[in-house]
């Protein structure tokens, strides 16, 4: 794969399964470099043998494919270029869609009733004063923000405060009914009717987030979740609203017992139970490191009488949501091992692995006790499958023109033992060719992530290049359990720095078509924090890759959106102890060649980690260069602009080009050399 390549990629959303389980909705989207954007549309996909999958939609970019209960009509999200997602509905017939919402900051999340007769969707609404509700009043002429809180700006959103997400409900209009006409002329100028959208009633007002609402089985209620502090705790809860706005109440409480950070509500499809999903945040309210998610279920009637499904020792819910299936079962999605798989859970707690293996199950629908997932795995970057007896029965291809186009290849599985002998398990991808091959150590963010079997657009690019890739989850990953995970807290750059070395030397060892005097390292977010901690005390690497990087525990506490509550719990607060563990305090000991990379508007770890960072290389004549990415966040690298993501790569590989150049990717003046001529 080359950075070309980018639109390639296809990403799949939840699958929307007809109540008769003969088809299924999905969203296809992927980069366009002309739009400069991310395009897709619906697709109708046939979940008998013999169908074949057909567009069923046309817009810009439509995604969140959701059945009416009876199968009537089909819910999804549109955006036009530039302009933010509304919701519209389409007949079971198709026809046209129509349009329902017209939200100032656009719709994220929407809902049927049971009957089907309305739905029930959550918007961001803005402070008046803000975000163009005052015609002529621009972003930099608006009031003033009086800041009391530590929780006001979130990566990708930035401000919070003042647009908060509220819930709407919204009755259905007649899909027969004959279509609007914008009125002109005369009429326009009479004050003719509007743009004929139904009317949405506004149901929450208090400035918190309310997320994920969703109709209780019977529709009288809809439940959701909100941070009853909205200050300095990460606990939040379940609450329900009738769909007139009256009767809010709060069906759990986690600030008394066990405080958690609770998800996903929804009931059982027979509506006896209530189930969501909770991270432990102990009773400080902010201790979440390495805290595996768990399920969680009460009696509909009795919210109170809750308990916890499955172990959050062993068992991690943290990627996925929750699905409901059959009566009284749900899907739910593990991660393990760099696998993602997909589990089916009672009341009880019985448990049982529907899809398990080397891919990661992204989502999932069911209807009529078939289920239907999206997944990747090494060689698919998005598919849907059935899952019958246990396998999967692919009903997509939409990777077909990646495999075509592009090399793939495939990462090998590798466990070696770190210097105290603890296993530390990871992947080798390796490049065509005999070897030996330069090397390039890709570290991961989170920390409390996991690498996986996935395909993996990083890998492919630099293999393609002709490097080796090592991946590999060290302890403080995800995906092993929560000891793994916490055996970092307060302990950065220490066993977690062991492991990745020993990954090294272990694939070294096993592998003599690896170049180890050649040798690159790389990370974004905790990975960039790991590479800067590992080129200050190791000086073997020939150059480093420092992206987005968490680089001064000191200063992120001010500066971060998480920055409150993150480095407390990673570094702890004793400032000596946050010292020895900051790569800022230790950039004197760096001579390794490094490459700093980050984007503008990064709130997760602002920009000011990367320019003080490379101003101290700089400083130090430490050979560094600054690349900074106007407009992109944290997650450039996922969901960055294509063009930014195109040139991401390719000014990453013209660095990999000038420090470890391969024939696929020569130095600079090796590129320039013209070819012989031929006879």
């Amino acid at each position: 794969m080359k950075p070309c390549d980018l639109p390639l990629l296809n990403s799949l959303s939840a699958p929307a399964v007809h109540p008769d389980a003969l088809h299924c909705v999905v969203s296809v989207t992927r980069p366009d470099f002309t739009a400069d954007a991310y395009t897709g549309q619906l697709w109708r996909i046939p979940l008998t043998q013999g169908g074949r999958p057909r567009r069923l939609t046309r817009g810009f970019r439509d995604t969140l494919p959701k059945y009416s209960p009876d199968g009537s009509s089909l819910g999804f999200l549109r955006a036009a270029p530039g302009e933010p997602a509304q919701l519209h509905i389409l007949g079971a017939g198709s026809g046209e869609p129509i349009q329902l919402t017209d939200a100032l900051l656009g719709v994220s999340w929407f809902n049927f009733a049971p009957d089907g007769r309305s739905v029930v969707f959550s918007a961001r609404v803005p402070e008046e004063g803000r975000y163009g509700t005052i015609d002529g009043v621009g972003s930099t002429a608006e009031d003033p923000r009086l800041i009391t809180t530590f929780k006001y700006r979130m990566n990708g959103v930035g401000y919070t405060n003042d647009k908060p997400v509220q819930i709407f409900h919204l009755m259905l209009p007649d899909l027969d009914a004959e279509p609007h006409i914008q009125p002109r002329g005369r009429a326009k100028d009479d004050g003719g009717p509007g743009k004929g959208l139904p009317e949405a009633v506004q149901l929450t007002s208090d400035p918190a987030d309310h997320l994920q609402p969703v109709f209780t089985a019977d529709g009288s209620r809809i439940l959701f979740t909100s941070s009853p502090d909205l200050d300095d705790s990460l606990v939040s809860d379940v609450f329900s609203i009738h769909p007139d706005g009256t009767g809010l109440t709060r069906l759990t409480n986690h600030d008394a017992g066990d405080p958690l950070t609770v998800s996903d509500p929804v009931e059982s499809a027979n509506g006896h139970w209530l189930f969501y999903l909770g991270q432990e945040v102990s009773v400080t309210g902010t201790d979440f490191v390495a805290r595996n998610t768990a399920l969680y279920a009460a009696p509909a009637a009795d919210p109170t009488a809750v308990r916890r499904l499955t172990d959050p020792e062993s068992v991690d819910l943290a990627e996925g949501t929750v699905v409901p299936h059959n009566g009284a079962e749900v899907l739910v999605f593990r991660r393990t091992r760099g696998a993602g798989e997909l589990l089916a859970v009672d009341p009880r707690g019985r448990v049982e692995v529907l899809v398990a293996g080397p891919r990661v199950v992204e989502a999932a629908g069911s209807a009529d006790g078939t289920v239907v997932v999206s997944y990747t795995d090494p060689r698919t970057a998005g598919d849907l499958a059935v899952v019958e007896d246990g396998r999967l029965r692919d009903v997509t291809d939409f990777s077909e023109a990646l495999r075509r186009e592009t090399t793939v290849t495939l990462p090998a599985e590798e466990t070696h033992p770190s210097g105290d002998g603890y296993p530390v398990h990871g992947w080798l991808a390796l490049p065509e060719g005999p070897g030996p091959h330069p090397v390039l150590l890709n570290i991961h963010g989170g920390p409390f992530a996991q690498y996986g079997w996935g395909y993996f657009d990083e890998t492919q690019i630099y293999t393609n290049a002709g490097y080796a890739v090592l991946m590999c989850n060290p302890r403080g990953s995800a995906g092993y359990g929560q000891a793994h995970g916490r055996s970092i807290k307060e302990a950065m750059g220490t066993l977690d720095l062991a492991d990745v070395l020993a990954f090294v030397d272990g694939a070294l060892a096993a592998h003599p078509e690896l170049d180890g005097s050649r040798l690159g390292i790389m990370g974004g977010s905790y990975g960039g924090y790991l590479t800067a901690w590992t080129i200050a005390h190791d000086h073997r690497f020939t150059a480093a890759v420092v992206e987005r990087g968490f680089l001064d525990p000191l200063s992120f506490v001010g500066s971060a959106d998480i920055g409150w509550f993150f480095s407390a719990g990673y570094t702890g607060t004793d400032p000596a102890a946050v010292l020895a563990q900051s790569p800022m305090a230790c950039v004197d000991s760096v001579r390794t060649p490094t490459f700093v990379v980050h984007s503008e508007e990064d709130l997760r770890c602002p920009v000011e980690q990367a320019q003080r960072y490379y101003t101290a290389l700089k400083l130090r004549s430490v050979p560094t260069e600054l690349l900074l990415f106007p407009g992109e966040n944290h997650e450039l690298s996922r969901s960055g602009t294509p063009w930014h993501r195109r040139k991401r790569f390719e000014h990453l590989l013209a660095w990999w080009a000038r420090w470890l150049p391969t024939p696929q990717n020569p130095a600079p003046e090796q590129a320039r050399t013209p070819e012989p001529a031929r006879a």
